[in-house]
C-alpha cells in the first residue's frame, strides 16, 4: 500500500438503543456500514505524515474495538433453529399459537448479537417482501411496520414494568393511571398495529421464580405467545434458572412443553388453554479437549486475526506455538472474553510501538469486567474470568496444524 492509499475515517456515532424502534432500526440498518482501516506494513506506515499516522491509529483502534460479528459452529446451530421457527410462525395463517425459542448461554458468549442478527436478516428479508408496508395496518398508519420488537427485561421485573417496557419500545405513550389489562390490551394493541412478528426479551433469567411478582411476569409472558408473534427468550443458563421447573420435556420434538398462562383466564389473550412450546437453542463457549473443537477455536482465532490491523504482526500470530492454549486459557473459551482480551492487547500493542501481540504483552493485561454497564452479575450475566498465569505451565500438544487453507487434523488415517 502506498502512503496515499488511506481510507477516509469517520468516527463512529453513540451505540444505538435497540431498545426503541427508532433505535433497533438504526443498528439494523448500519450494523454493517462501519469500514475497518486498510492493513499496512510498518514500511509503508512510516511513509506517512504525522497528521495521517494519526488519523490511521486512530482508524485501527475504532477498527479493534469493533470486532466483526463471527460465526462459530455453536452460532451456526443457534442461527439454523431460531431462522426457521421465526420464518415458519411468521408464514402461518392459522390462529394457532407459534411456538417459541429460548437461546441459553453464559456471559459475554454472544447470544444478544447472534439473535439480533438473525432478526435483523430476517426483518431485512420481510421488509422487502412486504415493500416495507404492513398491509394489515389501519388505513394511515402502514408504514409503522416493526417487524422485530428488541426489549430488555426490566432488572426488577413485573408485569406492569415488563408490558411499559415493551411499550416504550413503540414509543406508545403509557398513563400512569393504565392498570394491567389496560397495559396488555395496549401491548396487543402495538404488536398488531406494527406487524410484529418477533419479540425478544432479553436478560429473562434476571426473573426470580421465588418472587411472586416474577412469577406472574413470566406466566404474563407465556401469554404473549398468543399474539401471533415469535417469542424469543435470551438468558444465562435458563435450564438451571428455574423458568423451566413447571416444564416438561418432549424428546420426541426436542421442545419444552409449559403449562398455559393464568393471565389468559383473565385477559383473554387465547382461546384455548394450549400449552406453551419452546425449542431451547445453547450457545456454547469454546472447547479445547478434542481435535474437532481444537481446530473450531484455531479457525475462529484466524477470522479474528484477519481483523487486527498490526503493523508488524505475522499472519500466524494467534494460530501457532502455545498462543491457541494461551488464549483458550486467558478465556476459557468465551467469544466476548477473547475480544476484550484481543482488543486491550491491540491497544496496548500500538501504545508501546510492539505493533504484535505476545503472550509476554497479553500476561501483562487483566480482564476487568466490574463495571461492565447494563449487566446484572447477580443473573449470572458476567461471567468468571480466568486469572493471568504466574507460572507457565508444560504445554500440551495440539494434534491439529493450521496453514494456509485452515485446520487440518495431523497423522489422519
Amino acid at each position: 500500500m502506498t502512503s496515499g492509499d488511506t481510507a477516509p475515517f469517520v468516527l463512529p456515532g453513540p451505540s444505538p438503543a435497540r431498545e426503541t424502534l427508532a433505535g433497533w432500526q438504526h443498528w439494523r440498518l448500519t450494523r454493517r456500514s462501519f469500514v475497518p482501516a486498510p492493513a499496512m506494513d510498518l514500511a509503508a506506515w512510516r511513509l506517512l505524515s504525522p497528521r495521517k499516522k494519526t488519523l490511521h491509529d486512530l482508524h485501527r483502534a475504532a477498527t479493534h474495538a469493533n470486532l466483526p460479528l463471527l460465526a462459530t459452529p455453536m452460532s451456526r446451530s443457534v442461527e439454523r433453529l431460531l431462522s426457521g421457527r421465526i420464518e415458519s410462525n411468521a408464514l402461518k395463517l392459522k390462529p394457532a399459537t407459534r411456538a417459541g425459542v429460548m437461546v441459553s448461554g453464559g456471559g459475554y458468549q454472544g447470544k444478544t448479537e447472534s439473535v439480533c442478527e438473525v432478526a435483523a436478516a430476517f426483518e431485512d428479508r420481510w421488509l422487502a417482501l412486504h415493500q416495507h408496508l404492513n398491509r394489515d395496518a389501519a388505513p394511515g398508519f402502514r408504514d409503522l411496520h416493526a417487524p422485530v420488537a428488541y426489549v430488555q427485561t426490566p432488572v426488577t421485573a413485573k408485569p406492569k414494568s415488563t408490558c411499559k417496557a415493551i411499550l416504550n419500545f413503540y414509543d406508545t405513550p403509557v398513563s400512569a393511571r393504565m392498570d394491567l389489562p389496560e397495559l396488555i390490551h395496549q401491548v396487543t394493541a402495538s404488536l398488531r398495529d406494527h406487524g410484529t412478528k418477533v419479540l425478544i426479551l432479553d436478560d429473562i433469567t434476571r426473573l426470580r421464580m421465588h418472587r411472586a411478582d416474577d412469577q406472574d411476569t413470566l406466566d404474563l409472558i407465556r401469554a404473549f405467545m398468543s399474539m401471533h408473534v415469535t417469542l424469543v427468550l435470551i438468558g444465562v443458563d435458563i435450564p438451571g434458572s428455574g423458568l423451566l421447573r413447571e416444564g416438561r420435556h418432549n424428546a420426541a420434538t426436542g421442545q419444552w412443553h409449559l403449562p398455559a398462562s393464568r393471565h389468559a383466564k383473565i385477559h383473554a389473550l387465547e382461546a384455548t388453554q394450549t400449552e406453551r412450546r419452546f425449542d431451547l437453542a445453547e450457545l456454547d463457549r469454546f472447547r479445547y479437549d478434542t481435535a474437532p473443537q481444537i481446530a473450531a477455536w484455531l479457525q475462529h482465532l484466524h477470522g479474528v486475526q484477519a481483523s487486527l490491523r498490526l503493523l508488524d504482526a505475522p499472519e500466524d500470530m494467534l494460530t501457532t506455538g502455545t498462543m491457541p492454549e494461551y488464549l483458550f486459557h486467558r478465556t476459557n473459551g468465551v467469544v466476548g472474553l477473547l475480544e476484550r482480551l484481543i482488543e486491550d492487547g491491540c491497544r496496548e500493542a500500538v501504545a508501546t510501538g510492539h505493533e504484535r501481540l505476545t503472550e509476554g504483552l497479553l500476561e501483562d493485561l487483566s480482564i476487568d469486567l466490574s463495571h461492565a454497564p447494563h449487566r446484572d452479575p447477580a443473573a449470572g450475566e458476567i461471567p468468571a474470568v480466568p486469572a493471568n498465569r504466574t507460572a507457565r505451565r508444560t504445554p500440551r500438544g495440539r494434534n491439529t496444524v493450521f496453514d494456509d487453507r485452515g485446520p487440518a487434523a495431523e497423522g489422519a488415517s
